[in-house]
């Protein structure tokens, strides 16, 4: 049996694996191995739009084909922070560069943010809900991502003049 101070590393580094291969199956393409990584009943927004949302893994699954639209692409994984809620769930919040490439070449990218609910399953960690929120994008990038919602300047704050062009 575990100790646990050693069982939460041990499930921190779990999750993390889990959220990293969500990114590594999603740029291969291996559908069933990226659903796999969800709760049958799990619930996942990109964005506000139908086609941005699904319920359950099967769809979830079907919803993903849209990026076969892209010839190649790239998802990087950082600064992932978990807080366990209880013995077998946890919330993540992960930051998420993609790279996308059009058949014509032509690119897309995003800077975003995934904020998911795990859940373990017969002691296995699985995405039971999955939110992704926009920090930035280039031009390239159209769709319509969950913006994320920064803290706005205090009342009176003032500008400071560093990035006028002389």
């Amino acid at each position: 049996m575990t100790d646990p101070e050693n069982r939460e590393i041990i499930d921190r580094q779990a999750i993390t694996d889990i959220l990293v291969e969500y990114c590594c199956a999603l740029d291969r393409m291996d559908l069933p191995r990226l659903v796999a990584l969800f709760t049958e009943d799990c619930t996942v927004e990109y964005g506000p739009e139908p086609a941005l949302r699904s319920r359950g893994a099967a769809a979830l699954g079907e919803s993903l084909q849209r990026m076969w639209r892209w010839q190649r692409t790239s998802h990087h994984l950082s600064n992932v922070q978990i807080k366990f809620t209880a013995n077998d769930e946890a919330l993540a919040g992960s930051y998420v560069h993609a790279w996308h490439e059009r058949p014509d070449g032509s690119t897309a990218t995003i800077f975003g943010q995934y904020r998911d609910r795990l859940v373990r399953i017969d002691n296995c960690w699985r995405i039971a809900e999955r939110r992704m929120e926009m920090n930035g994008c280039d031009s390239g990038f159209k769709v319509n991502i969950h913006p994320f919602e920064r803290i706005s300047a205090p009342p009176g704050w003032i500008a400071p003049d560093i990035d006028r062009k002389d």
